[in-house]
């Protein structure tokens, strides 16, 4: 039997849309963040240890709201931190760039707290419905294949807001429900004509409402961690000439090319739930009122951690 699944969440980026530290924003009855909700559905999936990647940046404000909530969690907490300057040797951090590298490198800085264990990766932010938890909690335990990787796909009619334009990957899948490509849409909103995506601002293509599209809900073998550093070196050579203040390096890439080589495979598994997030602040009363409707069905304690 090999190490249990661990949840890693990514904390650390900088809610540039919304104007705030949204993944400390509070939503729930009792003050929890989205991703209090989170870490108890993962709990009751199977999770007991939880690794959040946050920057010391908002390490105090961080620790005094979600970590003291979380040391009354029935889970183990352990904190990473994704900081600009961790680069592999022989490169600097270009002058001026404040943005964080993206999401596979907020991966790669928590290695050390993953310790060699299949995980599951999450967005703060993102609230993702209890049946995704225990997909990739079930998925993650009975892996066997160190290549054989999992994310949790969702409509995207469920992922859209009413508030403006939102960013997804837009997911290609093979006959038996493998992925075989992402495409990163960094612009797609409702518009008259339906939900759609545009890449210059000013031509606007239609996107079918079931399409799946990937919420950053990842289910990873240990081997992804060597994976993602190995190629780290390349993306940021093709970064540092291109584009070196704000180039991420985005997790879909190196599982895009993962799966070109056949080297891994990725199951999409569905969610039949409905994605809740904050990406404008006008997003908020949306998910405190789904949260606070939910709370009353008894889906959730009124006090996640009572």
């Amino acid at each position: 039997m090999g190490k249990k699944p661990v949840l890693v969440v990514l904390a650390a980026g900088m809610g540039s849309r919304y104007g705030g530290l949204k993944q400390i924003d509070p939503v729930g009855c009792q003050g929890e963040a989205i991703l209090d909700y989170s870490i108890y559905d993962a709990h009751l999936a199977g999770f007991d240890t939880v690794v959040l990647i946050i920057k010391e940046a908002i390490k105090d404000d961080f620790m005094q709201t979600v970590g003291k909530r979380l040391e009354k969690a029935p889970v183990e907490i352990r904190y990473a931190y994704q900081e600009l300057d961790m680069l592999p040797q022989g490169y600097t951090l270009p002058q001026g760039r404040t943005k964080p590298w993206g999401t596979s490198h907020a991966v790669l800085s928590a290695a050390g707290a993953i310790d060699g264990a299949p995980f599951a990766v999450i967005n703060a932010d993102d609230y993702y419905g209890r049946s995704a938890f225990q997909t990739i909690y079930n998925w993650l335990s009975a892996g066997e294949d160190p290549y054989g990787y999992c994310m949790v796909g969702y409509s995207l009619s469920k992922t859209v807001t009413d508030n403006g334009s939102v960013a997804r990957g837009v997911c290609q899948t093979d006959g038996a429900g493998y992925l075989t490509g992402v495409v990163e849409r960094t612009r797609i909103e409702k518009r008259p004509e339906g939900i759609c995506f545009t890449e210059d601002g000013e031509t606007w293509v239609p996107l079918a409402p079931d399409t799946i599209v990937s919420m950053n809900l990842w289910g990873f073998m240990p081997s992804m961690l060597q994976e993602i550093a190995h190629r780290f070196p390349a993306f940021l050579d093709k970064a540092l000439a291109e584009n070196p203040l704000k180039a991420e390096y985005f997790l879909p890439l190196p599982v895009q090319q993962l799966i070109q080589e056949k080297k891994a495979t990725v199951k999409v598994l569905a969610s039949p739930d409905r994605w809740y997030g904050v990406t404008y602040a006008a997003d908020k009363p949306v998910v405190v009122a789904a949260l606070k409707a939910m709370t009353q069905e008894g889906t959730y304690p009124n006090g996640l951690w009572g």
